[in-house]
């Protein structure tokens, strides 16, 4: 499992409901999805997802691509560095459709019945064929032992992300029953269909909270087959996997192998990929995009570039502040350093103009808060007044716009003002506080290919008297400091659902920011934006969410908490030229697990290029 990610809630297409008589005690409501507003899109005996070819034939390799090292199979804990594709041998309750912004569709749940009254309740029927790679039934024992083992030795943001449930009870031996702290959290009856289900058969024996390179025991379409220690991990289609198939499963999981080669830098794993040595790369940087991809195999076809639209939010990507550390607690210093990142300089100097400005934490969606706030913001805002900066109430925030010539001249003295208001001048060659103190920080990076971004940026803090230090880490170390909190600035991001709900209390909340591990990484503690969280959990509505989710998109904006990036509405792959997709793309998602092997096609390839 990569990533937490949050979606869902109640209320969903209804494979049956009586009608009640008079005084009568409202009976179970009974789904085989659940949708967090309105109705799934695809109803109850549906085949497969629109994006998913159902004719798909299995077989082939995947050869894929990871940054760094990792010294875990265990993505659950707060230890070690995980490797990457885990999430592929683990079965959860429900998945999602990569089309709709908020559906969960049965996978191990065939059924699921919620409470009718208040929510405070929701039912999970297993599927009685449901099993282990080891042939043992998934039973209500196991997910119960799933819960209570995360919440209770498991990272910090399953323990939040999971936070509002009360307790799980098995009921019988395929029904279990989750209990919910709250009563007006639509999401949580959805969230708890993405826990990863555990077979406590196999971990009972073994310790949970600690790293470890066994591979564990799971449900899901594949297995790991090889652990190549800190370079590389292998998986294979298990041929008789319980679930391959149901309609959510039909037309997906198409390779019989997928292997991750993991590489120091993005740089190393460019030139790994023009020799081949893996199929399918995701190009996240602009210029290697417009200027590299110009090598023999993309000249003769081999190698295809594909730019694949969507509709998802744009994550917020950004220099992100440490607001635990001085000077960056202050809000004036923190919109002082970031009139210094010349977008309208550096993307046709670095990036080709292949990128948009990012202005919200919600870009390219509706989400984005805009203009002035509207009468539901004013409504939703205007209790916290006098605790939220007055920019909260003008129009929305934007980041600040140069000439483009490189001297950012404007820009900088707006900065040398603010910084002049919270208390620093320039003297003896830096700039410096009451005390004499210099204004020195240091920007955290992972990614070598990050530190061309970052050098003009240092520069241009530079002419103000700032001194920021560049320094980069291996993943292992890096992983660990942003554990620990100990950053001043790093690069980092907030993924953007098209359907925020309880994720955000690990992104923003004040609990999040105390706790070691989380990824609050700004440190920002609000009870406005507690406040605005909660209610962005409890919207009634989809124009209600839109409104609570954009009076946070303003209060975040106002803060400063970070230095926004860039973004495209677009998924730039480059793919050797030996598979097959169906025409149809997922609206939010790659798709990526709809592809599959073309024989035909991988024999001419390796026969024009040589290999056996």
């Amino acid at each position: 499992m990569t990533t937490v990610r949050s979606w869902l809630a109640v209320v969903v297409l209804l494979l049956a409901q009586p009608v009640q008589a008079a005084g009568e005690q409202p009976r179970h409501i009974s789904h085989h999805a659940l949708s967090l507003h309105g109705s799934p899109a695809l109803p109850a005996g549906f085949r497969h997802f629109p994006y998913a070819n159902p004719q798909a034939p299995k077989g082939g390799l995947l050869r894929l691509d990871a940054l760094g090292t990792f010294d875990s199979l265990n993505p659950f804990i707060n230890r070690g560095v995980a490797a990457d594709g885990l999430s592929r041998i683990y079965d959860t309750l429900t998945v999602s459709s990569e089309d709709e912004p908020y559906s969960r569709y049965g996978l191990l749940a065939e059924r699921i019945e919620e409470d009718p009254q208040d929510g405070s309740w929701i039912i999970y029927h297993l599927r009685p064929q449901a099993r282990f790679h080891d042939g043992r039934a998934v039973t209500s024992r196991d997910v119960v032992f799933s819960f209570e083992t995360i919440q209770r030795v498991g990272s910090p943001a399953y323990k939040a992300y999971f936070a509002g449930v009360a307790r799980v009870e098995a009921l019988t031996p395929h029904s279990v029953k989750f209990h919910f702290r709250q009563r007006d959290n639509r999401e949580l009856a959805l969230i708890v269909g993405e826990l990863a289900i555990l077979p406590a058969h196999y971990w009972r024996t073994r310790n949970f909270d600690s790293t470890s390179l066994e591979p564990p025991l799971g449900s899901g379409p594949y297995r790991i087959s090889k652990v190549d220690p800190g370079r590389g991990i292998h998986y294979e289609r298990v041929p008789d996997y319980w679930g391959r198939d149901l309609p959510v499963n039909r037309g997906l999981h198409n390779f019989d192998r997928i292997q991750y080669r993991y590489y120091r830098d993005g740089s190393i794993a460019f030139e790994g990929f023009k020799a081949g040595q893996y199929d399918i790369r995701h190009e996240n940087k602009a210029k290697t995009w417009a200027t590299e991809y110009n090598f023999p195999a993309v000249q003769k076809g081999q190698v295809l570039r594909i730019e694949q639209r969507h509709q998802r939010p744009a994550p917020a990507q950004g220099f992100f502040f440490n607001t635990r550390r001085k000077p960056l607690d202050d809000r004036r210093v923190r919109e002082a350093l970031a009139q210094g990142f010349d977008f309208e300089w550096a993307n046709p100097r670095l990036f080709y103009n292949a990128y948009a400005r990012t202005r919200s934490y919600y870009d390219n969606s509706e989400l984005a808060a805009q203009g002035l706030p509207g009468q539901a913001e004013l409504r939703i805002l205007s209790p916290w007044r006098t605790q939220l900066p007055a920019t909260v109430f003008g129009p929305a925030v934007l980041p600040p716009v140069s000439q483009g010539d490189g001297y950012n001249r404007r820009n900088l003295l707006k900065a040398q003002t603010l910084l002049q208001q919270a208390g620093w001048r320039y003297r003896d060659g830096a700039l410096r506080n009451a005390a004499g103190q210099p204004l020195v920080l240091e920007m955290l990076l992972v990614q070598p290919e990050f530190e061309r971004i970052v050098q003009p940026l240092r520069r241009q803090l530079a002419r103000l008297g700032v001194t920021l230090n560049i320094r980069i880490l291996d993943a292992a170390q890096y992983v660990e400091r942003l554990r620990q909190f100990d950053f001043d600035l790093t690069v980092s991001g907030v993924p953007a659902s098209i359907s925020p709900g309880n994720e955000l209390w690990n992104y923003w909340s004040s609990d999040a920011a105390r706790t070691p591990g989380s990824q609050n990484l700004t440190g920002l503690q609000s009870p406005v934006v507690d406040a605005l969280i909660a209610g962005i959990t409890q919207a009634r509505s989809r124009a209600d969410l839109v409104d609570q989710v954009r009076s946070l998109d303003r209060v975040l904006r106002a803060e400063w908490l970070m230095i926004p990036n860039y973004h495209t509405p677009f998924f730039r792959i480059a793919a050797w030229d030996r598979f097959q997709r169906p025409a149809l793309t997922p609206r939010y998602g790659d798709g990526l697990d709809s592809w599959w092997f073309d024989a035909a096609k991988a024999r001419r390839l390796d026969a024009a290029t040589g290999k056996p």
